[in-house]
């Protein structure tokens, strides 16, 4: 199941930087890790910026929590959860909102 798991979070981030049109720019920034045994978590602002295939701008700052499990000296991502601000206003996801 932990490869499964593995396999589809890595197939995210394929399509993720398969929309992109040439370099990116990724920053990682606030990140807190947190580990036992064999479970951990991190926490992190994670910034992308770049040109999509279709030529439009893209910039944007997301949350990222992790969770993780050591399975054979190995630690993997067992849980990958990605989220935005929202504004109030409109109860939508604010994309241009930066740390």
């Amino acid at each position: 199941m932990i490869r499964v798991l593995c396999l589809t979070v890595c197939k995210d981030w394929e399509t993720f930087l398969g929309m992109f049109d040439g370099p990116i720019t990724f920053e990682i920034s606030d990140l807190k890790v947190t580990t036992g045994e064999d479970v951990a978590f991190s926490h992190s602002i994670q910034h992308f910026a770049g040109k999509l295939k279709n030529g439009s701008p893209l910039d944007v700052t997301v949350r990222v929590t992790d969770g993780y499990r050591r399975v054979g000296g190995k630690w993997l991502i067992a849980h990958e959860h990605v989220s935005v601000p929202v504004d109030l206003e409109t109860g939508k996801g604010d994309l241009s909102s930066k740390p």
